[in-house]
């Protein structure tokens, strides 16, 4: 038998090195443009910023950015809100969901870890590739 190490979510030096950049802008999720909209890496990610830079203070018509790591999150009470100040926060998701504004954008640190390595029964109930549910405040 042969083992085969990967590393996983412990795995300190995985968040060490410098990431993999990975942007998404432009992201309407307004509730008139489809809704919450689910921004999806390709694998388990270190840090993750959210701009909302569509909004302006001035203009009544532009909306706060809602930021949640599940559509359930988002919809419910479990999220955090961008106006016009870019958010980074250090986590390691497959997953981020949006809701609100008409531009947004979505930038990420990707490690090398694949997103099966998250894949956790205890997190959630749904599969593949399990993200935090968006319950029990996450």
């Amino acid at each position: 038998m042969v083992y085969q190490y990967k590393a996983g979510l412990g795995n300190v030096g995985s968040y060490q090195v410098a990431g993999k950049p990975f942007v998404s802008g432009g992201i309407n999720c307004a509730h008139a443009g489809g809704g919450a909209q689910k921004v999806e890496f390709p694998s388990v990610t270190s840090w993750v910023a959210v701009a909302n830079p569509g909004y302006d203070e001035d203009n009544a018509a532009t909306t706060t950015l809602k930021v949640g790591f599940s559509k359930n999150g988002v919809d419910g009470t479990n999220y955090f809100s961008v106006k016009d100040i870019p958010a980074t926060f250090d986590v390691k998701v497959t997953e981020v969901w949006v809701s609100g504004s008409t531009d947004s954008a979505v930038m990420a640190g990707l490690t090398s870890i694949s997103k099966e390595r998250i894949n956790n029964p205890s997190i959630s109930t749904s599969s593949p590739y399990i993200n935090w549910s968006g319950s029990s405040g996450v």
